[in-house]
């Protein structure tokens, strides 16, 4: 959840005191150490986005030829999720008061030792992107779904799992339960999704083990269901332990949903099947308002942070896009793009199962002297490229971090999409020798599949 501490019981029992009678001192120093929430970076936010949703608009309205009745409900979603942006941009501030009144506050260790270490954090501002998502989700079902539609039970047991996570992650923030708990609230969360669940349980079988396994598609059956029901739950929990610095958690997600809104959009021009599209199209549906609203979000978390996200939001994220995988009949792609939190999950294992001592916060050093962060030999992505690539500001690692997680994303797509990366390569390399652009051969195995 971010670099944070959160406030002793010591502290929270004397912030619970009835205040001593106030004048004008105590007051100064009150309006001193509690100040307002910085204002939201949302026109450096937009005008960096613009680099995924022009690509992306010219995917849907120009590049591909997808029946209108598709494009408009794409864009009545898209349209809506831009108001929900706008909302959950004026909520948090709101909010952010009412959660420091309750003592919901943490310190951003990341900045010990100097004047913003010592600043109330409000904390567990994902309650306020969780509520604003599902209410708007709900009112798009009016546009788009009838009384009778086959998708509407999957689509409101997607929302049901969706605000259980929500509850069960802001019971986590105000308990703050043990980790083992925390592993099996995505597993209670996944219930409602597994048991509407009316898809398919097969996978298509890679290319190049086609001959040796005799079929192209295999049905797993129960064991289908069991690997969704794990996905749920690593979703939840990647996006969790993946943290320990401002804007890491909302800027994983956002790079993550760009990835499959692409996915998707590709996905729908290259098909011809009407329930395959309809399927991406739903993953959209749910995509498109969680990565508005985490954007706004992202406009005050990110360096320096004036508010954390908490365990609530990075329950919700990961249960949102698992769900968009799973409903969206992608789980197996979905899986590739989370291939960074994989690694940290591995990088994780051991501290996280007891073998090596696990502290509670697994968190680079940073000193206060130069504002830099230290790598130490805690099992992390955050620390492992401390320790690759030297000694950095934290902002400049979240930069590098979200590179990363783009750059692994978006290749490891193309790949995906070439099948057979052998033959691909040679494929590329014919085309090449006819002298052909490398543009269009790009645009050719990239954006049309």
């Amino acid at each position: 959840m971010g670099a944070r501490k959160r406030a002793t019981p010591e502290a929270a029992t004397a912030a619970a005191k009835p205040p001593p009678p106030t004048t004008a001192a105590t007051a100064a120093a009150n309006s001193t150490t509690d100040p307002p929430i910085a204002p939201p970076k949302a026109g450096q936010i937009l005008t960096t986005s613009l680099i995924f949703f022009v690509p992306y608009a010219y995917l849907i309205f120009s590049h591909y030829n997808i029946e209108p009745d598709l494009k408009r409900s794409i864009l009545i979603n898209s349209v809506l999720s831009s108001v929900a942006f706008l909302v959950t941009l004026s909520m948090i501030p709101v909010a952010s008061r009412y959660v420091l009144r309750r003592n919901l506050f943490g310190y951003d260790i990341n900045k010990k030792g100097t004047p913003q270490g010592s600043v109330k954090v409000p904390e567990s501002l994902g309650i306020v992107v969780g509520i604003v998502f599902l209410v708007f989700a709900i009112l798009f079902q009016h546009f788009n779904f009838t009384s009778d539609s086959i998708w509407l039970v999957e689509y409101n047991a997607a929302l049901a799992s969706i605000c259980f996570m929500i509850l069960l992650g802001f019971v986590d923030d105000v308990l703050d339960v043990p980790w083992r708990v925390k592993l099996v609230l995505p597993s209670i969360a996944a219930l409602p999704l597994l048991m509407a669940y009316a898809g398919h349980t097969t996978i298509v079988i890679p290319k190049p083990l086609v001959p040796y396994l005799g079929l192209e598609i295999l049905d797993l059956g129960w064991i289908y269901k069991l690997y969704m029901w794990l996905l749920a739950i690593f979703c939840t929990n990647s996006i969790n332990i993946h943290a320990g610095i401002n804007g890491l958690e909302v800027g994983q997600t956002i790079v993550i949903a760009c990835a499959i809104l692409v996915h998707n959009v590709m996905q729908i021009g290259v098909s011809s099947d009407p329930e395959y599209k309809q399927a991406h199209a739903f993953s959209i549906y749910l995509v498109q308002p969680l990565l508005a609203t985490s954007m706004a979000l992202f406009s005050y978390n990110w360096y320096p942070s004036s508010v954390f996200v908490g365990d609530t939001y990075t329950y919700f994220a990961g249960m949102t896009m698992a769900v968009a995988g799973i409903l969206g009949h992608f789980s197996e792609t979905l899986l590739i793009f989370f291939i960074p939190q994989v690694l940290n999950f591995l990088l994780s294992l051991p501290q996280l199962s007891g073998y090596i001592p696990c502290p509670r916060h697994r968190l680079p050093r940073f000193d206060p002297q130069t504002g830099l962060l230290t790598g130490t030999n805690d099992g992390t992505l955050v620390n492992l490229f401390l320790r690759q690539f030297g000694r950095k500001s934290e902002n400049s690692l979240c930069i590098l971090l979200l590179v990363f997680q783009a750059l692994h994303g978006h290749l490891l797509l193309l790949l995906f999409l070439a099948e057979v990366v052998p033959g691909w390569l040679v494929q590329m390399r014919w085309q090449l020798k006819r002298k052909q652009s490398l543009v269009v051969t790009f645009q050719r195995y990239y954006l049309t599949g």
